[in-house]
């Protein structure tokens, strides 16, 4: 069996974030039209560690059915020692035969999905005027969405806030704080590895989106209850954020919300026009990115072929 292996550099010379917000598009439409099938992820966490081993599936149907399995290591002190905090491949796999078609390095799949899907959510949710961005975070995730955001609005100021000052001024104009960031922005991502709110309902002006991007476990969070609250809310998918979002869970526990009805809709459901959108220029936005399967499937299956076309990667036998 012949297996392409494609690295870091490869998903990242042939995986370009405009590509990646066609192909994310396709998938979260496909996902709400029932073509795919995303369970839960998996977690496995070894004892006290901070660490998680998360396994997440997929399979898409149609002229080419596929499954995909992302296993990824999470640790968050990584940055500190120089590496990625998410590591692992993406297998892809024949869904006609289940052979093995190919291994992907999953930190640069993630890395640029997770932005193209939050740029998705942007060009649907936020007001076609917004041109102030604030990222809280300067890792990985705030350097994909500094590209992928201005594919999508016209970014005219862009304003960094990180514990890390001269990482974020690398990225744009560094800020003393978190509330200096958001105030007066009209584009919001939250990209950090906090476990606490760093968003404050005071600081979000009347208009805004935001992109919560950085928790994706049901213990951590970004943005406190009275931001969830006052927002309307849009999902990658339903399921995964009534089971595994902080941000989600804690604004229920605390009563400021009242369920799942406060979801307004998944992405995709936009796109296939079964959801409506923004309804007024002074509407808060959010969407709480979790980060899925399908779409580490579609990123895979659309590599697989480009590589193929263009002879990159390395063939090996296993």
């Amino acid at each position: 069996m012949k297996v392409l292996v494609l690295n870091e550099r490869d998903v990242h010379e042939l995986l370009t974030m405009r590509e990646c917000i066609a192909v994310m598009e396709d998938a979260l439409a496909a996902l709400a039209r029932g073509e795919v099938v995303n369970p839960l992820r998996h977690l496995v966490r070894a004892g006290d560690s901070a660490s998680i081993l998360g396994l997440m599936p997929a399979w898409r149907g149609g002229k080419v059915p596929m499954y995909g399995l992302k296993e990824v290591c999470v640790f968050p002190a990584n940055p500190s020692r120089g590496l990625d905090t998410h590591l692992g491949a993406v297998l892809l796999h024949s869904g006609e035969t289940g052979e093995l078609l190919a291994m992907v390095n999953a930190a640069a799949v993630t890395a640029i999905r997770t932005a193209a899907v939050s740029a998705v959510a942007t060009r649907l949710l936020a007001r076609s005027d917004a041109a102030v961005l604030a990222i809280l975070g300067s890792g990985a995730q705030a350097r994909s969405h500094l590209e992928a955001i201005p594919l999508v609005r016209n970014i005219r100021e862009v304003r960094i806030y990180s514990r890390n000052r001269e990482r974020a001024a690398q990225l744009g104009t560094a800020v003393a704080s978190a509330e200096e960031a958001v105030r007066g922005a009209e584009i919001i991502v939250t990209a950090t590895s906090s476990r606490e709110p760093v968003v404050q309902r005071e600081w979000v002006s009347p208009g805004a989106h935001i992109n919560a991007v950085g928790s994706s476990i049901a213990a951590a969070r970004e943005l406190d209850s009275a931001t969830v609250a006052a927002a309307s809310l849009f999902v990658d998918r339903r399921e995964s954020t009534v089971n595994e979002s902080g941000d989600y869970l804690f604004a229920l526990r605390e009563g400021a919300i009242s369920g799942p009805g406060h979801i307004r809709g998944e992405i995709g459901e936009i796109l296939i026009e079964k959801a409506e959108g923004r309804k007024s220029p002074e509407e808060i936005t959010l969407f709480k990115s979790l980060g899925l399967a399908a779409e580490d499937l579609a990123c895979a299956a659309f590599l697989y072929e480009k590589a193929r076309t263009m002879g990159r990667g390395v063939t090996v036998d296993f």
